[in-house]
Parts: C-alpha cells; sequence; structure tokens
C-alpha cells in the first residue's frame, strides 16, 4: 500500500482562492444549501477572520475559516478534498481555528452545518455537542436585492429587452451565436436530453466595429441575465495590488450573482502571447486568468464572453478547447447585411434614397460607420430644412456625400487577415 504524503497546517493566503473554492465543491453534497455560501466565508478568510488551511506541497486538500464577534465565535467552514478525509486533518484544522479563536477572547464556539456536511465528524471528534433542541429560523432578502448590491459595485446592470430582435443585418452571425450559444442555455433539459453541454465560455473575434460588444449584450438581453463588463485598463488604474489581485477579486464578486454574463473587450490586454521569458510582465496577468476561468465556468448559469480584434495575438493555452467551448468570427456585414443596417438608420427616408447605392458604396464599412453616415447625412438633409423650408426629405446624395466624407474602419488587408484568421482559429 502506497503511504499518503504528509500533510501540513499554515496560514490561509489570497492566493488558495482557486483551490479553496474547488474544496468546497468537492465537500457538498449534491443536494446540500450551505448555510454560509462561499462568498461570505472568502470574505472573511481575506478580511483576516481566523482561517487556516492544510496542505500537501503546494495542493490544498482541506480548509476551515472561522469568524469572533466578542466572546462568541462561528466556524462558517470545514471543508476536505475528497481523496483526503477521514485521515485526522478535519481534527487538526478545527483543533487550530479553536486556538486562533481563544487567542481573540471567544468563549463559546458554534458551528451550524447542513446535516452530514463535511466537517460534521471532525467536530463530533474535537468534543463539538450537538443540539437537536434547537430550530433554525432564516429569511432571505426579496429576489434581486443582493444581486443589485453586487452589480452596482461591479459596474454591471440589466440590460433592456428585445436587444437580439434590434440586431440588423449580420443574419449569418445571429445564426451561429443563437444555435451554438443562446438555445443551450435557454433549452437546458432539451440540450441535457440530447447531450449537448450548455457553453460557458465565448470568445468573438473580427475586426474593429463589427459588433462583437453588441453581440454580449444582446445575449445577455436575450438570457435575461446581468451584464458586466470588465476593463482590464480600469482594473489597473484603480488597484494598487496590480492587476493580477484585481482579476482576483472580481472573479470572486462575481461568484455572489445567481447569474450573469461577464464581458472582456479587447481580451488581449491581458491574454496576449506570451513570450516565455520569467520576467515578461504579462505573464502573471494571464496565468492569473487562466487559472480563473476554469472556476468561473463551474457554476451553472454563468457565461463568459471575450471579444478581440486580433485573435492571432492571443496565448495558445488561453485559446485551447478545455477554457473556450467556442471561438466564433463576428466578421464584416455583406451586402444583405448592409442593406438591412442602412434600411434601420434611413427611417422615413426609405422610400426617397436609393439604398442599393449606398450599400454598394459602403462596402468596407462596420455597422458602426454606416450608423455615423446614416447620422451625418440625416443631419445635413436637417440643417438644409432648417434653411429652406422646402419640406424635402433626406436624398441619397445626402447620403453619398456622407458616405464619402467617412473613413471606413475597415481595409483590404484587414479583411483578408480576418479570412485566414477564420481557417486558423473558428471553433464553431
Amino acid at each position: 500500500m502506497v503511504a499518503m504524503p504528509a500533510w501540513r497546517l499554515r496560514d490561509y493566503h489570497d492566493d488558495d482562492l482557486d483551490q479553496a473554492i474547488q474544496i468546497w465543491d468537492q465537500s457538498r453534497q449534491a443536494d446540500e444549501h450551505p448555510v454560509f455560501p462561499v462568498s461570505e466565508v472568502m470574505a472573511a478568510a481575506k478580511a483576516g477572520q481566523p482561517a487556516v488551511v492544510a496542505a500537501v506541497g503546494e495542493e490544498l486538500v482541506g480548509m476551515a475559516v472561522a469568524e469572533a464577534h466578542g466572546k462568541r465565535g462561528w466556524v462558517l467552514q470545514v471543508a476536505l478534498a475528497a481523496r483526503w478525509r477521514e485521515r485526522g486533518i478535519g481534527s487538526a484544522l478545527l483543533a487550530e481555528l479553536e486556538r486562533r479563536l481563544r487567542a481573540l477572547g471567544v468563549r463559546h464556539i458554534s458551528a451550524l452545518l447542513p446535516a452530514g456536511a463535511a466537517g460534521t465528524k471532525a467536530l463530533e471528534n474535537s468534543a463539538f455537542r450537538c443540539r437537536d433542541d434547537l430550530a433554525y429560523y432564516e429569511k432571505f432578502e426579496p429576489p434581486g436585492a443582493a444581486d443589485a448590491d453586487v452589480l452596482a459595485a461591479l459596474g454591471g446592470r440589466m440590460l433592456p429587452d428585445g436587444l437580439w430582435a434590434a440586431m440588423a443585418g449580420m443574419e449569418r452571425e445571429k445564426r451561429v451565436v443563437e444555435r451554438r450559444v443562446v438555445l443551450p442555455l435557454t433549452e437546458p433539459a432539451l440540450a441535457d436530453r440530447y447531450g449537448v453541454l450548455p457553453p460557458k465560455a465565448v470568445i468573438l473575434f473580427g475586426p474593429p466595429g463589427t459588433g462583437k460588444t453588441s453581440f454580449a449584450k444582446a445575449v445577455a438581453s436575450r438570457l435575461g441575465w446581468p451584464f458586466v463588463e470588465l476593463f482590464p485598463s480600469r482594473l489597473a488604474a484603480d488597484t494598487s495590488e496590480g492587476l493580477a489581485a484585481a482579476l482576483r477579486e472580481v472573479f470572486a464578486d462575481l461568484a455572489d450573482l445567481d447569474s450573469v454574463l461577464l464581458f472582456i473587450d479587447e481580451v488581449e490586454e491581458i491574454a496576449g502571447a506570451r513570450s516565455g521569458k520569467a520576467v515578461d510582465p504579462g505573464h502573471g496577468v494571464t496565468n492569473e486568468l487562466l487559472k480563473l476561468i476554469p472556476v468561473f465556468r463551474e457554476p451553472d448559469a454563468r457565461l463568459l464572453v471575450c471579444a478581440t480584434n486580433s485573435v492571432r495575438s492571443l496565448d495558445a493555452a488561453f485559446l485551447r478547447p478545455g477554457r473556450f467551448d467556442y471561438v466564433l468570427p463576428i466578421g464584416p456585414p455583406d451586402p444583405t447585411a448592409r442593406s438591412a443596417i442602412w434600411a434601420r438608420y434611413l427611417r422615413a427616408a426609405t422610400d426617397s434614397v436609393d439604398l442599393a447605392r449606398l450599400v454598394e458604396a459602403s462596402e468596407l464599412f462596420t455597422p458602426a460607420d454606416i450608423e455615423f453616415a446614416a447620422r451625418k447625412g440625416a443631419q445635413a438633409a436637417f440643417e438644409r430644412e432648417v434653411t429652406h423650408r422646402e419640406g424635402r426629405p433626406a436624398t441619397t446624395e445626402d447620403y453619398m456625400t456622407a458616405i464619402a466624407d467617412t473613413r471606413p474602419t475597415l481595409t483590404a488587408r484587414a479583411i483578408e487577415e480576418f479570412t485566414e484568421d477564420i481557417e486558423t482559429y473558428s471553433r464553431l
């Protein structure tokens, strides 16, 4: 029989977060509802409340967290990795917690756990007495109240209904996104019947201005999930602890939400190809994100959408299937899509404008370019009417002039590179 390696107790560190959550998940029974959610437990540990872990080398195999309130202390969590149970680790963790609580002046230590939860045997072995003469009462906040606080802190929001239907044109991309991403999430029972796993993370890539952000918002609107956008540059500016630590904190806060679509635009800023040199400052941030994604994927009702203008610049490990279910191209609008987008912005001028000419003249335009040119053409017609009061609608020439004055976002080279990236990177 092979002897198990020795374990040791040590303080909880912020870098332990990912492994701690994994141990928490392993400890829970399928139908178990913990009294203290993982977000509260991790918040207590981060705030300096008594927290101790058991480790074998760099691997966490157990964790216990408590909270002191004057002379009263509460054991919030005793969690053990599946293959390390019944080895005395739980009792050792509790003994160390008790020592730390006593040092804080605690004289009455209580633990409230679901029946049969991990840690119950360790409590009994540590002289804790189970009381069956108590009744436990609880009252939850109104649905969504806690989410609202977390969303406000993260700068997230609920998006209005109808954004998906408002995505004029882009029918080719909409079909792919709907079939691969939206339907498995809106029809989970049917997906399960056919062995289809709902996606947890996708990458949208394509030239600038092609609507990647709009697609992410439209999916959140369609699902009815909160939308949280993470800005890497803003995170770096808002913290003195470094971008990797800021990422950990955001992902920990996201665990409090019942459902969420997390959107990271220009993800190459934090997941660019690593140089292979240890001094590369991007190593730590990319490594941190690579560790956080699997943890984010574990709960239900989670979707990570990353967008990039340069998929070829992303780190190879970031792109692998284990982290992202799909890598979807969001390309420039074809003539049919450009026609639909123009029609959306022309409004009342549709009958007085040669739509085919506008579509042909705006070949390298993105949806954003078309919106700008449509607004510029309408503004020219409006100013003319203010001056002359002739009752003339906007004309084709108004919009053709606006097109000529608009610098296209796309170039022939950008289209060529995008076509190459579809062949190399897309995963549908």
